[in-house]
């Protein structure tokens, strides 16, 4: 019988699955530890954007936590391949995840008695923030209450899934009338949100955070657009008060690219409409993805 597999699919054990039939074991490390790594490819008009250095940094990220799931690079590439082109799925969110999985000895407190184990799922392009929202003037909220996870605790150049920092954070902003948060650390520095990295602009500068955050394949991506435009960037640390002092402020991600934000708490930004350098940037985001030299394109199955 064949699935409908249009809203999500996932694949576990060689299988491609409808994503509401995937599970994994309640006593499974990623669950109950948090003892997990993943990434996030796009997806784009059926092509994934710059797959080999999302698949690098999920590799890295495996690496520097432990984790061996017995596949490759090569089996990963095809494993998502096959997924998404069993979905149909042309614009497409897509998790490739790493479990330490259960211990083979039963009571065993060791991480290394764990069977680490590779799965992935992918669901319809998924926008941090949705393009209407955007379109009307998105807003975010630094949070006075919650503060980044340091990262001498947990690294946040390993992507993870301890989001108990943001979660509070989206629900502080959410509870303000914010669309999204962004976190400082303990000495008032930008960090990062929940799915993006942060930019600002001052006289035709980007000004982006050095620490505390991602390396973000869509942030170096609007790194190089801005190279390529002829538009300086200075990645540093970057205070509170130079964010709000900013004249355009816009977040990277995966999830729509560049996204220009005209208010953050009081401090509206370009009398509430998006910022030119922010559109132009945004512009060229998407031309880029549409390069071939950055397209990895899916074999679908008719």
């Amino acid at each position: 019988m064949k699935h409908d597999l249009s809203h999500g699919a996932a694949w576990m054990n060689g299988e491609v699955i409808p994503i509401a039939q995937a599970t994994i074991p309640v006593n499974d490390w990623g669950l109950v530890h948090s003892d997990i790594t993943y990434d996030v490819v796009p997806v784009i008009n059926g092509a994934f954007f710059r797959f080999e250095e999302y698949l690098s940094r999920f590799f890295s990220s495996m690496e520097s936590l432990y984790l061996d799931p017995g596949m490759n690079k090569s089996e990963v590439q095809k494993a998502l391949h096959h997924m998404v082109s069993q979905s149909g799925l042309r614009d497409s969110y897509v998790a490739m995840v790493c479990s330490r999985g259960r211990p083979k000895i039963s009571g065993s407190r060791d991480p290394r008695d764990c069977e680490n184990h590779f799965f992935a799922w992918c669901v319809p392009y998924v926008h941090v923030i949705k393009p209407e929202i955007i379109d009307q003037g998105a807003t975010a909220w630094i949070s006075q209450n919650v503060y980044r996870i340091p990262a001498e605790s947990v690294n946040p150049r390993i992507k993870n899934y301890h989001w108990g920092d943001f979660t509070q954070g989206i629900f502080e902003a959410k509870d303000n009338k914010y669309e999204t948060v962004i976190l400082l650390d303990f000495d008032g520095n930008v960090t990062e949100g929940p799915g993006f990295n942060v930019f600002a602009i001052k006289d035709g500068v980007l000004i982006t955070p050095d620490r505390g955050i991602l390396a973000g394949v869509s942030r170096k991506t609007v790194l190089e657009i801005a190279d390529h435009l002829g538009i300086r960037a200075v990645i540093r640390p970057l205070s509170i008060n130079e964010l709000l002092a900013a004249d355009e402020v816009f977040l990277s991600s995966s999830g729509g690219g560049v996204i220009p934000i005209v208010r953050v708490n009081e401090t509206i930004y370009g009398n509430g409409v998006k910022g030119p350098i922010s559109v132009r940037l945004n512009k060229t985001y998407w031309q880029w993805t549409t390069l071939e030299k950055y397209r990895d394109p899916i074999n679908y199955i008719a």
